[in-house]
C-alpha cells in the first residue's frame, strides 16, 4: 500500500514538473536573448531495478527541454549504469544535473542517503562541425558531437 501512495504522490509531483518546465521552455522560446545551449549529461545511475530505470528516463523524456538517450554499460565491474541526457537549455550544467539528481530522488527516496555531487558528472556541449565537406551527406544532427 505504501509503494502504491509514493506512485500517486511520484505522479503528481512529476505532472507538476512537466507543466513547470512547459511555461519555462514556452517563455525562453518567446524570449529573443534566451540562448540555446544544448549539452549531453552522462548521468551515473543510483537507481538499478529496471522499473526504476524506465520510470526515470520516461519521466526525462516527458519533461520539455530534456531527452533521454540512451543507456551505457559500466563502464567498471560494480560501477553505474549511465544514462546520456540531452538538455536544451544546458547554459549551466550543475543545475540540470542537480534537477536530475533531484527526479531520481523523487522516484526513489532512499537515495537522498547517498547524493551526487553535480560537479562530478561528465557532460559536453553538442559541437556543430560544419557543413558537410567530404560529400558524404550526413545530416547535420549527426555531424554534431
Amino acid at each position: 500500500m505504501r509503494s502504491f501512495f509514493h506512485g500517486v504522490g511520484y505522479a503528481i509531483w512529476i505532472a507538476k514538473e512537466i507543466f513547470v518546465a512547459g511555461f519555462d521552455a514556452v517563455a525562453k522560446a518567446f524570449n529573443p536573448a534566451t540562448k540555446f545551449d544544448p549539452i549531453v549529461i552522462y548521468y551515473p545511475l543510483r537507481i538499478n531495478t529496471d522499473w526504476d530505470v524506465f520510470w526515470f528516463s520516461t519521466s526525462i523524456t516527458a519533461t520539455p527541454g530534456t531527452l533521454s538517450l540512451g543507456l551505457r554499460h559500466p563502464v567498471s565491474d560494480n560501477g553505474p549504469l549511465t544514462l546520456l541526457v540531452q538538455a536544451a537549455f544546458g547554459s549551466d550544467p550543475e543545475e540540470v544535473i542537480a534537477g536530475l539528481a533531484d527526479m531520481e530522488e523523487h522516484l526513489r527516496p532512499s537515495l537522498s542517503k547517498s547524493p551526487i555531487d553535480p560537479k562530478t558528472v561528465a557532460w559536453e556541449p553538442y559541437v556543430d562541425h560544419g557543413p558537410d565537406h567530404h560529400g558524404d551527406h550526413v545530416p547535420p544532427a549527426e555531424r554534431m558531437v
